[in-house]
């Protein structure tokens, strides 16, 4: 089969010919219908983020496909020949923390192009457990419904921890794949919903998107955009305290402006990720008896929630992706990098006669 192979941080991936890998005890092979490329696979290649598995490695970990064979000691026949999305972050489901309801930061979870290889290929082995059916796929085709592995994932699950409501209001910073998920998910649940980022491209499709308001905040000081998301929610009737405020840009200048952003009773859910450090006064959390929290990836029991949003047609994700041959993988990834993609990139096998 075809995989599309890191095998030197910095250099370009390899479209590699590698043996269909062989289903274990509690796994199952899936044949993949799409992969979607995130940044999380551009900071294993050009960032220096080190994978948890050694290279070569298959990166890719936004997988939906079809499941085509089964391991040992995987009991459900129901599984064989089902459609399914496969979660980002596969918790194991016994130790304490998948227990306490906080799997997804399981000791033992594994992460497909992170731990093992990943979802770049023509099939992919997973453990079985935590795979998310599609049953009812509304009007996507199975590759394009990979994004809810994680870019919509992720966001449902930090809405669902801040524990907003509606007629809350909802700040959203950085409006890029993850961010205008939220604002799509947090307009669904009924808040009025602030977007900011420094591009207006971005800006104007998260206001097409359920963004009730929009600021671009490199043209924007932090004191009129605080000043005017102050009085956009005195009009809406919402009070100046309580709000929820996302940071899904994964810049120190988004986290500053999300901290910025909290008021009292607020909370603040990190959702984007950096490697560069940031100075914040934590005392504003304790004077405001306020909450930040960080949110990593999305519990498996969540999923068919939020593929339920993207089915129903609550959540679109109209203009907001593009499918790619796996041949072009490379190039695809260099351009993603280079942000001169407007949308989420999948992958997509090429049609081939033989693996």
């Amino acid at each position: 089969m075809k995989a599309l192979r890191l095998r030197e941080p910095g250099k370009p991936l390899v479209l590699e010919e590698v043996p269909v890998p062989a289903p274990g005890r509690g796994e199952v092979l899936v044949q993949v219908a799409g992969c979607g490329v995130c940044h999380t696979d551009i900071g294993f290649w050009r960032q220096g983020v080190p994978t948890r598995a050694s290279l070569p490695l298959t990166l890719g970990h936004e997988i939906s496909g079809v499941v085509a064979e089964l391991g040992s000691d995987v009991t459900d026949p129901e599984l064989l020949g089902r459609p399914v999305i496969v979660p980002a972050v596969i918790p194991c489901g016994e130790c304490p923390l998948c227990s306490s309801g906080r799997g997804n930061v399981c000791p033992d979870q594994v992460m497909p192009g992170n731990d093992m290889d990943g979802g770049f290929a023509e099939y992919v082995r997973v453990p079985a457990r935590g795979l998310c059916p599609v049953d009812e796929p509304g009007r996507y085709d199975l590759a394009e419904l990979s994004v809810v592995a994680d870019a919509v994932t992720t966001p449902y699950q930090a809405v669902a921890r801040s524990g907003l409501r509606e007629d809350d209001l909802a700040v959203v910073v950085g409006v890029g794949g993850v961010g205008t998920y939220s604002v799509q998910i947090a307009s669904v649940l009924g808040a009025r919903v602030v977007a900011i980022d420094v591009d207006p491209k971005k800006l104007k499709v998260a206001g097409k998107r359920g963004a009730d308001l929009t600021l671009n905040a490199s043209t924007t000081d932090f004191r009129t955009m605080k000043a005017r998301i102050r009085e956009a929610a005195g009009d809406w009737g919402i009070p100046p305290h309580g709000w929820k405020v996302f940071e899904c840009s994964g810049t120190v200048a988004g986290q500053e402006t999300a901290f910025g952003l909290m008021t009292p009773a607020g909370v603040l859910l990190l959702v984007g990720f950096t490697l560069e450090k940031g100075t914040f006064r934590l005392s504003n959390l304790m004077a405001m008896d306020a909450t930040a929290q960080g949110s990593w990836g999305c519990l498996p029991e969540l999923y068919p929630e939020a593929l339920a949003m993207v089915t129903s047609d609550q959540v679109t994700l109209d203009g907001l992706i593009e499918t790619h041959p796996l041949s072009s993988g490379p190039g695809v990834l260099e351009s993603f990098a280079d942000h001169r993609l407007d949308r989420r990139a999948i992958l997509t096998p090429d049609a081939s006669k033989d693996t």
